[in-house]
């Protein structure tokens, strides 16, 4: 009898087999044909799923880059039905301009990039429509006091004393028992992005909220508000990859990574509304002193009846983003920047050189009559002439963007230059990384390190926005961009006057899914006192 059953089965099991082969066949060659008409190979219910998770696990930013110059610049993705995953995109020079400047208004935030980030950033830079920040002068407000005098003799103070007084000492007192040699003066294994961090969240602090953190204090301390900030953008990013219904529902149970969220941004707001609140005090006593950080410029804002303007959950929202925007841009391109010059030495040498070029014309006045020696504070009126290291600061940009790729909505049908159909609710991305490193852009030597592509007779010369994408571009393009490239000068110029740099052997080097690019291992590095200076 069961002899008999197995006769009977075996030819149903032989069937479903090969049903399931024919099936499998038929998604494959349907999969195939997909990917030739789309980039990618697209499977039932699941999309380009599967492509996606594979490049999750390499390098997400390389994989995009490859799909956009194998479709010519601009590539649809269909994820799972079921996800927010279904996008437009784009690398395209062309279409860049259309939706950063000559249809701005058509190419808002959206509400979905709010719902994801609002509860961290709320109403400020990032997260608010064009209309909400440009109202009430909120973006000329700002504008103008970027552009102050008062903010830039800010920026240049709070500079010196950073990096002349913190930067490296904090790093001999953290590495003080990890084989310093004192008569070369040589650090060893410095976490050299952390370095980074910790000095561009206590200068944005100093000139968004007037107050000093003091993450660069000796030992290197951890602040608390420092972690929960970046425990926050993480737990935000990880919305992004998140279905909708599962990071509310989440949000709703106060479980996993949303309670992390909640405690984090907990910790931020008692933080920023106690300086608020503080600098509000400060401001009705009759002999108070008056800073030209933001919080204070915003707070004594007044609408037209004189009253009081802006909220504190406004204010608190401006000093967040502006934060966000200012501790960790500037602080991964440096890092990228030093990494890059390992690799190309020549470079190196080149600003090496524009920097002794520039101390020879103050001889006499911080040189110690005619050397190069001695403690040298580079002026606001120094850092103008580093033509060259703008460029090469510009170069890691252009390949290291500290905002790899950036999100857009369509709020009306629209077509892109390059022919591209956009339905009402598509969702955009434009990745930045990838026109970094496409020959249509920049030429056959568009992966090279090469300054020179931005210099003419010697002085920088810039890039239209929507080729070079660093910044943004049109009505959002970065308020801080002055200030950033200001920051990072200062900062490189110090570090490479005074210091050899070299990545320790074997230290992996990796860009990390995050909001900006962070190296996935930080960046570990020795540093060595320069002779002759």
């Amino acid at each position: 009898m069961a002899s008999l059953n197995q006769r009977l089965i075996f030819p149903e099991t032989i069937h479903a087999v090969e049903l399931i082969l024919a099936v499998s066949i038929f998604i494959t060659i349907h999969s195939l044909r997909q990917r030739r008409r789309q980039g990618l190979p697209s499977f039932p219910l699941l999309g380009m799923l599967p492509s996606l998770l594979l490049a999750l696990r390499r390098n997400v930013y390389e994989w995009i880059t490859t799909i956009v110059i194998e479709r010519g610049g601009t590539f649809v993705f269909r994820g799972p039905p079921f996800t927010n995953l279904q996008c437009v995109v784009t690398a395209d020079p062309r279409n860049l301009e259309h939706l950063l400047k000559e249809k701005f208004s058509s190419f808002p935030k959206g509400p979905y990039f709010r719902a994801v980030v609002g509860d961290l950033l709320g109403d400020g830079i990032f997260a608010a429509g064009d209309e909400a920040w440009r109202g009430g002068g909120k973006r000329k407000t700002a504008s103008l006091e970027f552009h102050s005098a008062e903010f830039r003799a800010l920026t240049a103070r709070s500079l010196v004393e950073l990096v002349h007084d913190r930067l490296v000492p904090g790093a001999k007192i953290q590495f003080n028992n990890n084989n310093i040699s004192f008569k070369k003066i040589i650090y060893h294994h410095l976490h050299l992005q952390d370095i980074l961090l910790r000095l561009t969240f206590d200068n944005v602090c100093m000139i968004a909220f007037g107050i000093d953190p003091g993450c660069l204090r000796p030992g290197l301390p951890e602040i608390p508000f420092a972690a929960a900030f970046e425990d926050a953008t993480e737990a935000t990013l990880l919305r992004f990859v998140t279905p909708t219904t599962i990071w509310k529902a989440m949000k709703f149970l106060d479980i996993g990574n949303e309670r992390k969220l909640r405690r984090s941004i907990e910790i931020v707001d008692e933080f920023a509304y106690k300086v608020i609140k503080d600098r509000k005090e400060e401001l009705k006593a009759p002999t108070a002193t008056i800073n030209s950080d933001l919080l204070t410029v915003f707070t004594k804002a007044k609408d037209e009846e004189g009253g009081v303007k802006y909220t504190d959950e406004f204010l608190r929202d401006v000093c967040v983003n502006f934060i966000l925007a200012g501790r960790d841009t500037s602080s991964v391109a440096l890092a990228w920047f030093f990494w890059l010059l390992e690799r190309y030495r020549d470079v190196e040498e080149k600003i090496l050189e524009e920097l002794r070029g520039i101390l020879k014309e103050r001889e006499g006045e911080e040189c110690g009559g005619g050397g190069l020696g001695g403690e040298v504070i580079f002026q606001p009126e120094d850092v103008k002439k580093m033509e060259y290291l703008h460029a090469a600061i510009s170069e890691a940009l252009r390949l290291y963007p500290s905002v790899p790729v950036d999100h857009k909505e369509v709020i009306e049908d629209e077509v892109f230059p390059d022919g591209t159909v956009l339905k009402k609710g598509t969702k955009l991305i434009y990745a930045i990384y990838s026109m970094g490193r496409m020959e249509s852009i920049w030429g056959k030597d568009c992966r090279e390190y090469k300054p020179e592509r931005w210099l003419k007779d010697g002085r920088y010369v810039s890039e239209s926005a929507y080729k070079f994408s660093a910044f943004n571009g049109g009505p959002r393009l970065c308020l801080g961009k002055d200030f950033a490239y200001y920051q990072m000068k200062f900062v490189a110029a110090n570090v490479l006057r005074r210091y050899h740099i070299s990545v320790v052997e074997g230290h992996p080097v990796a860009p990390k899914m995050a909001l900006t690019m962070y190296m996935k291992y930080g960046l570990k590095v020795t540093l060595r006192r320069r002779e002759g200076w």
